[in-house]
């Protein structure tokens, strides 16, 4: 007789990274920043205990992009991220319990995301609640393994996970009304956003630049490719994208010392090299890594003319600028990991 299954979280649950922590790291020194260029956006938000920032920063740039436009669009964060355990949740049954839930991602995850499942506006499934991706990802295994011993068949094991989704997320409309007509989730994200309309780059040179390969990051598990490019052509495509009506999304390092979600600023201490070999020796050494992902909305000098990139953060709004942060080209330079931009930003001659 096949023994009952015991649930051993620790192995059950990963959390690849952490995007949530907030840095209070950086030195003392006060800057003043004059604002070059600054792009309109939706209200800065909270992801609390979650680790969806992924979902949070490419949402935005999406919105941003709308609003350029006059087009006012906010989404929901709390949607990508039900549909993201929801789909968690199958895949730990039918693994028969051997299985880890991801409650990471990538910004192409997120295009994934609403291009299987579509999008929702803010408005219509909003969740002001502090919601922890590991307390949800344990009570899904534990009502898994029940489900798995009893072998209650998908059905009934969906039935179950909409319950505990709809008690953590609150119950989900079945579609979306804008401008008086109704759309389904998947109609409505096919009006906001297009499977091409963004793409992912990166800077590394254990792949050859000018061509594609599969960043190897835990956060990239759905495999996606990404355009190898140097790093200084890779900072050039931002500044582009800010000075051309676009906006980008930054994936990096947030645990450097000079990282103060506090004080607002990002960057680089010491004196290292700023450098195609020395971003390479830290990400080879592992001193770098894609553990959090924000929006870049803006342009900005310090007082010494030092250029910086404004990033919309995703944890709230108490610090000096009201939840965004100013990070150093040189920071972004040595820190990043990954971008994504729209599209046509990097095909536009």
């Amino acid at each position: 007789m096949k023994g009952i299954k015991i649930c051993i979280l620790s192995l059950t649950i990963v959390s690849l990274w952490s995007c949530n922590g907030k840095g209070e790291h950086g030195n003392e020194e006060i800057y003043h920043f004059k604002t070059e260029v600054i792009h309109k956006t939706t209200p800065v938000k909270d992801q609390g205990n979650s680790n969806a920032c992924w979902a949070y920063a490419m949402l935005s740039m999406i919105e941003s992009e709308h609003l350029t436009v006059d087009d006012s669009v906010n989404l929901s964060t709390a949607y990508v991220e039900r549909m993201r355990m929801n789909e968690e949740a199958i895949k730990y049954y039918l693994a028969d319990g051997q299985y880890r839930f991801i409650t990471r991602g990538t910004g192409m995850t997120l295009i994934h995301s609403i291009m299987r499942y579509g999008v929702m506006p803010y408005d219509s499934y909003k969740n002001d609640f502090d919601i922890s991706d590991r307390v949800v990802s344990r009570r899904l295994a534990v009502a898994g393994n029940t489900a798995i011993n009893n072998k209650v068949r998908l059905k009934n094991w969906q039935n179950k996970i909409d319950g505990i989704l709809d008690d953590t997320y609150g119950p989900m409309p079945r579609n979306v009304y804008m401008l008086g007509a109704q759309y389904t989730p998947l109609e409505f994200a096919h009006s906001v956003c297009h499977k091409d309309e963004y793409m992912a780059l990166t800077s590394f040179t254990h792949h050859p630049f000018n061509t594609s390969f599969e960043l190897e990051i835990p956060d990239n598990w759905e495999h996606d490719e990404f355009m190898n490019i140097p790093i200084e052509r890779l900072t050039t495509l931002v500044e582009k994208a800010l000075r051309s009506g676009h906006t980008a999304v930054w994936e990096g390092d947030s645990s450097e010392p000079g990282f103060s979600f506090r004080k607002g600023i990002a960057i680089l201490t010491g004196n290292k090299p700023i450098n195609q070999s020395e971003r390479q020796k830290e990400f080879e050494q592992l001193e770098t890594s894609g553990n959090h992902t924000m929006h870049i909305i803006g342009i900005a000098h310090d007082q010494y003319g030092k250029e910086f990139f404004v990033m919309k953060n995703s944890w709230g709004t108490s610090n000096p600028y009201h939840g965004l942060m100013y990070m150093s080209v040189d920071y972004f330079k040595i820190k990043t990991v990954a971008v994504f931009i729209p599209t046509a930003v990097f095909t536009e001659k």
